[in-house]
């Protein structure tokens, strides 16, 4: 009983220092070392570095060093230092201005925050306030619609976004080691679903505004911009050389990067400034932290007792699968940390929920999104809602039920489609 007290406690920290904006690499680690020190009375003290070890680079099982931990953070990092360098080089900026000479009646009220989703990093949505704001002016949109549509709109990738964090997380071998285009598929309801909703909302926005022609000569030439996000995708068929899909994507990624310094008109010192600038050890540190956590978490047994305890109660399993990420999307307003923590904790549920692991990985995936979509301190929410002078409770009339309706539907299809 002591591990499930350890695992409670940690939780509570973590969560704990993550809302007092600690390194959450660092709330992770303490939180395996709390998890370690509870689970003392099933494993010994020399088991606690053993598993920091065995989560980071070496098997002892194998006898071997293992790269698996070192590649997802590289990749992460990677993703990050794209990211930041087209947001530094102006180049998602010049791509916006190429997509507006190509849309009339409000259309671009969701290219602008969707194509910006293109780029996953921290409060990417403060980056497409501005231009929200401008072009939410010419339909007399109040605020809280300018900030809803930014918010929805950006994040409408997610569910199919096959190099975001937390999908490449999720689909690695730590966790479910499903492929992940078959997440993709499954998670399509949902994707289609935001879609759906968002112009809904869109529509309603701009119906009663004076129609918006463009009279700008089409310019094709920033169109180009979208293509370092996509690169990485095309990379992925190296899997048929036996490449895992964290170096297929490693492999893109960099090609995206050195595609970008050519479609730039910029010298090659003053681009590695960029990248050197955009550099970021927090992901590293993440990752680490994360698979940390979750070898402690296996050592320490906890799935044995959950799963004793679901022998002899009739309990609703996949109930706990949904809430669960839910619940800590909500409390960190953070994707990935929503995911890396649910996972090993709704774990021992799997087999009492009825539904094939690819159903039961999107359930997770798909809720912890949801939760982070709408936690009040999601980065995205709170810059957003500060430019755009409003708060995010005032967009949460339309906020909550349109994320929940998303989150049934996906629901609805995995207990439809992926019965066991």
């Amino acid at each position: 009983m002591l591990n499930l007290i350890g695992v409670v406690i940690a939780f509570a920290v973590i969560l704990f220092l993550i809302r007092k904006k600690v390194n959450f690499g660092l709330s992770l680690f303490l939180g395996s070392i709390i998890v370690g020190v509870f689970s003392l009375q099933i494993i010994t003290p020399l088991d606690i570095p053993k598993a920091m070890i065995e989560a980071s680079f070496y098997s002892f099982e194998k006898q071997q060093i293992v790269t698996g931990t070192l590649e997802l953070a590289l990749l992460m990092t990677l993703i990050f230092i794209l990211a930041k360098s087209m947001q530094e080089t102006g180049a998602i900026t010049r791509l916006i201005d190429s997509l507006r000479t190509f849309f009339s009646k409000g259309g671009i009220l969701a290219v602008i925050p969707a194509v910006y989703g293109l780029m996953p990093v921290p409060g990417g949505a403060l980056f497409s306030a501005p231009l929200i704001d401008k072009e939410g002016d010419k339909y007399n949109l109040k605020n809280n619609q300018k900030n809803f549509l930014n918010i929805w709109f950006r994040h409408i990738w997610f569910p199919i976004y096959p190099i975001s964090s937390a999908m490449i997380l999720i689909c690695s071998i730590n966790f479910s080691g499903i492929p992940i285009q078959n997440l993709i598929v499954a998670n399509l309801p949902a994707f289609l679903g935001v879609i759906f909703i968002g112009f809904i909302f869109l529509k309603r926005f701009s119906s009663n505004a004076p129609e918006q022609t463009s009279t700008t000569r089409r310019d094709y030439q920033g169109l180009m911009f979208i293509l370092p996000p996509i690169i990485p995708v095309l990379f992925y068929p190296l899997k048929l050389f036996d490449l895992s899909e964290t170096r297929c994507f490693l492999v893109g990624v960099s090609v995206s990067l050195l595609l970008l310094f050519f479609l730039l008109d910029i010298d090659s010192k003053s681009y590695i400034r960029i990248l050197k600038k955009s550099l970021t050890w927090n992901l590293v540190s993440a990752i680490f932290g994360i698979m940390i956590l979750r070898e402690m978490i296996r050592i320490s047994q906890m799935h044995m007792l959950v799963t004793e305890t679901m022998q002899n109660l009739a309990f609703p399993a996949l109930l706990i699968v949904i809430l669960i990420p839910l619940l800590l999307g909500t409390l960190t307003g953070y994707n990935l940390g929503a995911v890396a923590l649910s996972f090993p904790l709704v774990d021992p549920f799997f087999s009492f929920t009825g539904v094939q692991l690819l159903g039961v990985t999107s359930a997770i995936f798909i809720s912890s999104l949801i939760g982070y979509l709408i936690s009040p301190i999601h980065l995205c929410n709170v810059l957003s809602s500060e430019y755009l002078k409003t708060d995010t409770t005032r967009m949460y009339k339309m906020f909550l039920p349109a994320a929940l309706v998303v989150l049934c539907i996906q629901i609805f299809f995995v207990i439809l489609v992926f019965p066991t």
